[in-house]
């Protein structure tokens, strides 16, 4: 296991360095002396996807399905640092996304649209959002879409994604979330 955590996060570390938050503690590296990348915190939780449970470790089957909770302070701490540092490249530090989101670019592909109340986000259930963001956007396309989303489900674990939209939640008004969260409880 060693060896693939150090393997993992040498990937990241050499082709994605600004978007590496933490590695595994036993995992050093020397970066470059010119490199921009700072790394606040390199320690781990038990459920990260560097740290690999027997199944004698598993956790107990939880009381309720996973879900993204805005109330939740906690998660809404942990969606707000992992979205800066996998998702505000891309949507914009304060959920604003790119302007002319509705515009194709070029390639026939949409730019990355906002999360806050004046995109589409709100329009879906959590549970959709969830598979969009482990997935890709690729996964829901019309054929010969090609989506520039990628997906996470090698760079976060569920819980980490369930945060994140956690996070964009908390930043919505209540009527807004109120609307979504009629959403996601029809779809459930």
């Amino acid at each position: 296991m060693e060896r693939h955590t150090h393997d993992q996060a040498y990937f990241l570390f050499l082709y994605n360095p600004i978007q590496l938050y933490a590695v595994n503690k036993s995992v050093a590296f020397a970066p470059h002396t010119t490199t921009l990348l700072g790394l606040a915190g390199t320690s781990v939780a038990e459920a990260h996807w560097s740290v690999q449970q027997t199944t004698a470790q598993q956790a107990p089957a939880r009381t309720q399905p996973p879900h993204a909770d805005p109330h939740n302070a906690e998660q809404v701490a942990m969606g707000q640092q992992v979205y800066a540092s996998f998702r505000a490249s891309c949507h914009g530090t304060i959920l604003e996304g790119h302007p002319d989101w509705q515009k194709r670019l070029p390639m026939g592909n949409f730019p990355a649209p906002p999360h806050d109340e004046t995109g589409h986000t709100w329009h879906h259930a959590d549970q959709w959002l969830f598979d969009i963001v482990k997935d890709s956007g690729q996964r829901f396309a019309p054929p010969r879409y090609r989506s520039a989303m990628p997906a996470y489900r090698d760079m976060l674990i569920d819980d980490e994604i369930w945060a994140v939209l956690a996070f964009i939640k908390s930043r919505w008004p209540a009527s807004i979330w109120a609307h979504q969260e009629r959403e996601t409880l029809r779809t459930r």
